[in-house]
């Protein structure tokens, strides 16, 4: 039986994909100094920080979601990281840039719909086969 997603759980998926984008800033950040240098491993450490923080909050998320859909929804991490590097790095935003987020987030809202429910069920039957398997070895 599918559990019914709150918005508040999926907000909270899309904060850990928020902190996994802002480490590629701090990589980035780091990657702009000489390495081992002091503003180097200031910047590597705040991206370990990040992803420290990130590594909490997933394991956190993933209770409340199949995993399918937490990994889906991870993809997302194209549209925040492109967004940093418009606003901290003034890089550009293409339309081939765009067009492919927009593709990225479609699979997502695909991933994320109430169709999903038949995958659901065949994931029930496979578990209950692979159970069933095992019980026949006994």
């Amino acid at each position: 039986m599918k559990k019914k997603i709150r918005i508040v759980d999926f907000l909270q998926l899309q904060g850990a994909v928020i902190v996994y984008s802002i480490s590629t800033v701090a990589a980035k950040l780091a990657s702009e100094h000489e390495f081992l240098s002091f503003k180097y491993i200031l910047f590597f450490g705040l991206d370990f920080l990040i992803l420290a923080l990130y590594a909490i909050i997933w394991q956190q998320v993933i209770k409340k979601f199949q995993l399918s859909i937490a990994i889906a929804n991870k993809a997302t991490t194209l549209l925040w990281s492109m967004l940093w590097n418009f606003i901290i790095f003034s890089t550009g935003i293409t339309p081939f840039k765009v067009v492919g987020v927009l593709v990225v987030v479609l699979g997502v809202i695909i991933m994320n719909s109430e169709s999903t429910d038949s995958s659901a069920e065949e994931a029930k039957v496979a578990d209950d086969c692979a159970v069933t398997g095992k019980e026949e070895e006994r």
